[in-house]
């Protein structure tokens, strides 16, 4: 990343719901990489994901608020929940552009585990020449095939990209939706609001 210029962190995904794992990660690779903001963005309709237990897009990004008001660094973004029609990372990446200018980086946080889909991508090419990456790589993921599948991409597309490695955190929303379901407790997973938002308007039931 180039010195001097501002960092922007853009963390884009369902959110669904947002979990202190997220929390976690989004402020040690915040604190890691110098970024001076970094953005939340819940999906919309996004084109690679068909998933009926997706809650709706206000829920998600209310909790993503009430969740991140206590850091001056995280911001909450409804840039794709606005847009009608699927989500694709190419409209989002132009609209950030415009808003932040050629003298900001942004850099987007992917997991390691998109990175073979990233070839898949509306106008990847395009995509990729717009943001540079910091992809996060998971516990328990192979970092040398990782390490290929970069090399990999690279043949096909000029993309910067730097890895973080995780800190260890068992959390998944998909675990903590089964756990509402069930009725067991999910404190200390979710921030106490998100906790709250989660049951008095009776979500994942």
């Amino acid at each position: 990343m180039q010195a001097g210029r501002k960092k922007i962190g853009i963390l884009g995904g369902t959110f669904n719901p947002v979990h202190n794992g997220h929390l976690i990660v989004a402020e040690a690779v915040r604190d890691g990489f110098g970024l001076d903001k970094l953005i939340f963005i819940p999906s919309g309709i996004p084109p690679h994901k068909s998933d009926t237990e997706v809650i709706g897009a206000e829920h998600r990004f209310n909790m993503i608020q009430c969740a991140i008001r206590s850091n001056s660094y995280f911001e909450a973004s409804r840039i794709e929940i606005d847009r009608a029609g699927i989500t694709y990372t190419i409209d989002t990446l132009k609209l950030l552009k415009a808003v932040y200018g050629n003298d900001t980086t942004l850099c987007f946080i992917i997991g390691s585990d998109v990175i073979p889909d990233i070839a898949t991508w509306k106008s990847c090419p395009e995509a990729l020449g717009l943001c540079e990456f910091i992809a996060v790589l998971r516990s328990g993921y192979d970092k040398t095939a990782f390490l290929q599948e970069i090399e990999q991409v690279k043949t096909f597309f000029t993309i910067k990209i730097e890895i973080f490695e995780a800190p260890l955190i068992d959390i998944s929303s998909t675990g903590i939706r089964e756990r509402i379901n069930d009725g067991r407790s999910i404190k200390y997973l979710v921030p106490d609001c998100v906790e709250k938002y989660i049951y008095e308007n009776g979500l994942y039931i």
